[in-house]
């Protein structure tokens, strides 16, 4: 892993590392877990994007194994339609959660807010 600089530390303030870019397989998803919440993250034409794994239709975690279309992931349990950029759905309702996505030499950092209950 690189050492980082002062500057490079600060611009990932908040963001993990989840993988390689090398590990992610073009028009593929993959689960990972990033503070405690569940994401699918996709790789299509060289961009990456990181939603949340959890389809709102039937609370089914499944959406890393979707298909993308028309730059969409497509989710396999019912064919509920989301974009990769924004989560929403064609509709322009809510749809997924989207995360920021940094690439730093070849390697791939997610920022999700950790999720504060507050009773």
């Amino acid at each position: 892993m690189k050492n980082f600089q002062p500057s490079d530390i600060k611009e990932l303030d908040g963001y993990t590392k989840v993988c390689l870019v090398d590990n992610l397989k073009e028009h593929q998803g993959q689960k990972f877990f990033v503070n405690e919440t569940e994401i699918a993250v996709f790789k299509v034409d060289g961009e990456i994007y990181a939603l949340n794994n959890i389809c709102p239709h039937q609370h089914t975690a499944m959406i890393y194994d979707g298909f993308i279309e028309d730059g969409c992931i497509v989710c396999p349990a019912h064919g509920w339609m989301f974009n990769l950029k924004t989560g929403r759905m064609p509709t322009d309702r809510k749809g997924l959660d989207s995360y920021p996505v940094k690439v730093m030499e070849n390697q791939v950092f997610i920022k999700v807010d950790k999720k504060e209950f507050k009773w």
